[in-house]
């Protein structure tokens, strides 16, 4: 098995991950969590769940398209959601139609106690199959 790794433009490069690898065989695309960074390492939206899930989804699509993937090639998404509340719902899934529309992935929404860094609201993962 190939991998090619890619930290695209648009996102920072972290020093212990890689944002997207591209396993070739079937051609599989697994994006890393995503959470609210601007490309500087700056988080979009402190204490602001929507604005956060906004620049989450949105580096998830900048990540799928660095990998030569769209939205609409997701098979697989997970949501993790710091102290989750049925009522957070709607501005996650605001957020998420802004980057996929009408197609809807397989998906997990996790609530937790806390991510990498206490400011994230929100991280949402991805996996894409490419022809």
């Amino acid at each position: 098995m190939t991998l090619e790794l890619i930290n695209p433009e648009g996102l920072p490069t972290p020093a212990s991950y890689t944002q997207v690898i591209v396993a070739t065989g079937s051609r599989l695309v697994f994006v890393a969590g995503q959470v609210a960074d601007d490309a500087q390492s700056n988080l979009v939206g402190p204490g602001d769940l929507a604005a956060q899930a906004r620049q989450a989804f949105a580096n998830v699509g900048r990540s799928l398209a660095a990998a030569g993937a769209g939205p609409e090639q997701v098979t697989k998404i997970t949501i993790y959601v710091v102290h989750h509340r049925p009522e957070y719902l709607p501005e996650i899934s605001d957020a998420r139609m802004a980057v996929f529309g009408d197609h809807k992935p397989a998906d997990t929404l996790v609530g937790v106690e806390t991510l990498a860094d206490p400011g994230y609201l929100i991280e949402v993962d991805a996996i894409a199959v490419v022809d």
